[in-house]
């Protein structure tokens, strides 16, 4: 399977998994959860063919392990605009955690902290590096350190999903370290 087809097919089963399953006719379980085959046959059927071989090579060679793979069902890890219920429980965070961004929403993050905008809550990473690439993918990333432990401390639960994202419901902006600010 070429990479372009790789990406198409990941782009497909996101939207249709996180935001949009009733576009093809799903109706997820309550933890997001859709027979892979439902799925396969309506993609078809609204004009996106693809195979089981697809779909499990889009699985596996998903670095960011967006979706999981179970008892013949597939659900997206995390990301969800719809409601779902992922049944993470609640974990102890790193000290830090990062979230990536670009200039231009700082004055609102600074103002507001951050919100989970359209998705179930804010998604925050243990490591750096991977807090720039998701800044990056909206221009020149800015990383914010996340002050999880005292964020804990106070009382904010945090998850973890499937593919190692924190999850957690607002980052109130005491608890942000904006770069070259301390």
């Amino acid at each position: 399977m070429d990479e372009r087809r790789t990406v198409k097919v990941s782009k497909y089963l996101s939207r249709h998994l996180r935001h949009q399953p009733e576009r093809i006719g799903l109706t997820p379980d309550p933890g997001g959860w859709v027979e892979i085959d439902t799925l396969i046959a309506a993609a078809a059927a609204h004009g996106f063919p693809f195979s089981r071989a697809e779909l499990d090579h889009v699985v596996a060679a998903n670095d960011k392990r967006r979706f999981a793979v179970e008892d013949g069902r597939i659900r997206a890890s995390q990301g969800h605009s719809i409601e779902v219920d992922l049944g993470l429980p609640p974990a102890t965070p790193p000290p830090y955690l990062y979230h990536g961004t670009v200039a231009r929403h700082l004055d609102a993050i600074r103002a507001e902290g951050l919100r989970p905008m359209n998705r179930h809550a804010v998604h925050l990473t243990a490591d750096r590096e991977t807090a720039a690439r998701v800044g990056a993918r909206r221009g020149r990333p800015v990383v914010l350190s996340v002050d999880s432990g005292a964020m804990h401390r106070d009382g904010h639960v945090f998850h973890i999903s499937a593919n190692g994202v924190w999850l957690t419901a607002t980052v109130p902006a005491r608890y942000l370290r904006f770069p070259g600010r301390h």
